[in-house]
This record gives C-alpha cells, sequence and structure tokens, in this order.
C-alpha cells in the first residue's frame, strides 16, 4: 500500500502559524482511515511553536533556501531558516523510511507550498516557487500536491498502486 505524506494542517491538526487549521478532507480522511497517511508539519518538526509570526521566503524560491542562497524571515524579521530546513529534512527522512512518492501539501505555505508562494514582502504578492519542504521533496522525485488538487492526487495514486 502506498503511503502519502500530507500536511498535518490539512488534516484538522492546529499546526498553522496562527494556531488554526485547514480541512479535514473527505478524501485525506479516508486515506488516512486505510493507513496511508503519514502527517506532518514541517515548521512544527523543525522546532518552531504554534502560534508563530507568519514567515515568508525572499523571493518564495524554496528550493533557493536549500541552497544557501535565501533565507525565511518572520515579519519580525527573524531569520527561521534553520528551521525550515530541519523540517525538510525530516520531511525527506519520512519518504526514506515509508518509501513515499506521493505528497499532499498546504498550498501557498513557505514549507509547503507547490507551485506558489508569497513573495516575501508580507504583501500578498504571490510568484511561482514552493515552499522549502516542497522543494526538497521534489528533488526526490516525489509527486507533490496541494489539496487544491485532491482529484489529480487520487489519479496519481491509482496509477503508482498499478504500477506506474
Amino acid at each position: 500500500m502506498q503511503k502519502i505524506l500530507v500536511s498535518r494542517c490539512l488534516l484538522g491538526h492546529r499546526v498553522r502559524y496562527d494556531g488554526g487549521s485547514h480541512g479535514p478532507f473527505d478524501l485525506l480522511e479516508r486515506w488516512q482511515a486505510q493507513g496511508r497517511v503519514v502527517a506532518l508539519c514541517p515548521e512544527v518538526a523543525g522546532g518552531l511553536p504554534t502560534p508563530r509570526p507568519p514567515a515568508e521566503i525572499a523571493g518564495g524560491q524554496g528550493g533557493r533556501v536549500l541552497d544557501g542562497l535565501v533565507q525565511v524571515v518572520t515579519v519580525e524579521g527573524e531569520d527561521v531558516t534553520d528551521a525550515f530546513v530541519r523540517g525538510a529534512e525530516r520531511a525527506v527522512e519520512l519518504v526514506h523510511s515509508h518509501g513515499i512518492r506521493l505528497a499532499v501539501l498546504k498550498a501557498r505555505s513557505p514549507s509547503c507550498g507547490n507551485r506558489e508562494n508569497y513573495d516575501g514582502g508580507f504583501s500578498g504578492h504571490r510568484v511561482e516557487g514552493e515552499g522549502v519542504t516542497a522543494a526538497a521533496l521534489k528533488r526526490m522525485g516525489v509527486l507533490v500536491f496541494s489539496e487544491e488538487e485532491l482529484d489529480a492526487a487520487a489519479v496519481c495514486l491509482a496509477g503508482l498502486e498499478a504500477g506506474g
């Protein structure tokens, strides 16, 4: 059975920066009941508290954080890059230990966003790019979807289980 890495906030866990959550989503609950879900909040796993100040990546590119080129900074100006990288490293460990090939992560999160992110100016402006954890997983070949792409994730899962 294929395991799926899922952002804890999408399962209804109150781990978002503001102490809130998203979800739960019916499909994710079904996958969880089937024993497929490996839940993770990379920011909490990296050592950040809940709640915590909002953080953004300079330029919105998680891969550039992994390469040591830009930082993740809170709205208060605190550099939290190390915690974001530690969270991504924890996700990589889980992928290795569970043989995970598919992830469903929170859209537009500086850790988990898979297609777009905020630009680092705390203005609400979005740019193309992924979060730190999403970038690390993509580099490993993990297929990363957001909660806005659950239908596509389900199709992908079916393909993986059919031997694709």
